[in-house]
């Protein structure tokens, strides 16, 4: 069975930092695109960052641009994102994602089940 199981969410004052983690297990995504999605109560998922298969190509949306990092892991077959200066607008549930490497969720096959992520002001 395949699962992405995202990890480090919480509850952190503005200005702070957080480091998702995504684990996959089932099967190796060494040759998948991996991505880092948001969402918010009534709103769309919406893309954060994206990271190709062998790490040479990064993507971020323009509100995370300079302050989040996307990594990966292949042996461990781990996705980080590590998230500086948050902001309350940061807040969200974010969910990795297994696929290419584009804005688009219907690029990506495989989703985890999503880490909350709380920035209070």
């Amino acid at each position: 069975q395949v699962q992405l199981v995202e990890s480090g969410g919480g509850l952190v004052q503005a200005g702070g930092s957080l480091r998702l983690s995504c684990a996959a297990s089932g099967r190796t995504f060494s040759t998948y695109g991996r991505g880092w999605f948001r969402q918010t109560p009534g709103k769309e998922r919406e893309f954060v960052a994206c990271i190709s298969w062998n790490a040479d190509i990064t993507r971020y949306a323009d509100s995370v641009k300079g302050r989040f990092t996307i990594s990966r892991d292949n042996a461990k077959n781990t996705v980080y994102l590590q998230m500086n200066s948050l902001k309350p607008e940061d807040t969200a549930v974010y969910y990795c994602a297994a696929g290419g490497c584009r804005s688009v969720r219907a690029m990506y096959d495989y989703w985890g089940q999503g880490t909350q992520v709380t920035v209070s002001s």
